[in-house]
């Protein structure tokens, strides 16, 4: 089944685990191997990606979702925005006025603005995402682009966040990334209609990421504070929900700022149905670098906003009524632990209720699923038809991951849900 679509649906989301009807994905492309020594930490990588690799690991990972749901891409809608004119003329000005190739008066009589609106809508997509060379390039530098590269754009998770019947597009907190957001602006006002949230609009200095936002109910979000959103983020949806809901709950696990591993609540944390969950288990038993990180239950009632502090986020939602089990990342040995964390180990997807997707090359964490009655099906064997996911109640859709963990992301970081029944 090849569920590819430009046809838009609705936008609704209210739990992690319901059954995913629709996913916003982006394929790799040359973005990627634009990354040298040279600026690969600028663009929030710690190394350098080999691309044949990543395109055959991506097709497993993408073909598993288009086998289940409706998949749409980032370029493909992207492609269809670029034929309005309106549309056209707003994302160029502010693309280049991001990346400083134009003033806030200056526009007309520009030859890059010139040359860019007189694109095709395919090459100018393709140019707003992959970034647009310079004529010449002393060889050297790290300078090479006059339009910089979306380096992160294949992480759809991080800047937007559909949240109920709203997406929540996301203030980014390093700037190689802001330019992410631009793009999923016009997505989803023009494409499908959805209403947005920005969350400086209360504060210019508030962040939020999707990486760090869980829809766990329709009265409960998790929310991870740390290098990536904010305390004054976490205070734009608190604010929000205060004034639209009678009753509501945001449960806040603060994060350590280092290392890159742990950017996000989803590298530690993860639901995989509506009574079990991945946990780094250090988090869980707040030892090592979050030995001294609080777990936080914002709790609304007719727009009073309290603050109680839990001993973990597992006991969280207990306190909430969740009847909900960990399942360790990395198994029994901490210093496995380590390692398949490292290697988004915790990063899982829910496709559905017990069905999920994750990397295999965590091996003692696909252990552990299995051992908490997760069938573990391959990646290839779904695509070729070997197996069917329908046949199973509980499973983990394994795909390698040689190349792309070290993009500093796994399942969860490559999916923004849009539709889940």
């Amino acid at each position: 089944m090849n569920a590819r679509s430009t046809i838009p649906c609705k936008v609704n989301v209210t739990s992690e685990t319901g059954r995913l009807r629709a996913v916003l994905l982006r394929r790799p492309g040359i973005e990627i191997e634009r990354m040298t020594p040279l600026n690969a930490a600028q663009a929030l990588y710690s190394d350098i990606l080999d691309k044949p690799t990543v395109d055959t690991e991506y097709g497993l990972f993408s073909g598993i979702l288009e086998r289940w749901t409706k998949v749409y891409y980032v370029e493909d809608i992207l492609e269809v925005l670029l034929r309005n004119e309106n549309i056209r003329e707003r994302l160029v000005t502010e693309s280049l006025r991001h990346d400083r190739r134009i003033s806030q008066q200056q526009q007309l009589n520009n030859g890059l603005y010139d040359y860019l609106m007189g694109l095709e809508s395919a090459p100018l997509a393709k140019i707003l995402i992959e970034g647009y060379e310079k004529e010449q390039w002393d060889g050297f530098s790290d300078d090479r682009y006059l339009l910089k590269p979306l380096y992160n754009l294949l992480f759809t998770r991080d800047a937007s966040s559909t949240i109920y019947n709203r997406v929540l597009i996301n203030s980014m907190s390093f700037e190689v990334r802001e330019r992410e957001t631009l793009i999923y602006d016009a997505i989803f006002h023009h494409f499908f209609g959805a209403e947005t949230l920005n969350a400086t609009t209360r504060n210019p200095m508030a962040r939020t990421e999707g990486g760090d936002i869980h829809v766990a109910s329709p009265d409960l979000l998790c929310i991870g504070e740390g290098i990536r959103t904010n305390a004054k983020g976490i205070d734009f949806l608190a604010q929000t929900f205060a004034r639209e809901r009678d009753h509501f709950n945001i449960l806040v696990q603060e994060m350590p700022m280092d290392p890159e591993s742990f950017i996000h609540l989803d590298m530690v944390f993860t639901f995989l149905s509506s009574h079990h969950c991945m946990v780094f288990e250090p988090m869980l038993k707040k030892q090592g670098l979050f030995s001294n990180k609080a777990t936080t239950l914002i709790s609304i009632n007719h727009g009073k906003i309290n603050y109680h502090q839990m001993p973990n986020i597992v006991d969280g939602l207990r306190h909430l009524g969740w009847e909900i089990d960990p399942v360790i990342c990395g198994g029994s040995d901490s210093w496995v632990q380590l390692r398949e964390q490292w290697h988004s180990g915790a990063n899982f997807f829910a496709l559905g209720d017990g069905k999920v997707m994750g990397y295999r090359r965590n091996t003692h964490t696909i252990d552990a699923m299995d051992k908490a009655g997760f069938s573990i099906l391959n990646a290839e064997d779904i695509i070729s038809g070997k197996v069917s996911m329908n046949d199973y109640e509980r499973f983990v859709a394994a795909f390698p991951g040689a190349e792309l963990p070290r993009a500093g992301g796994g399942a969860r970081c490559m999916t923004m849900p849009i539709l889940r029944d």
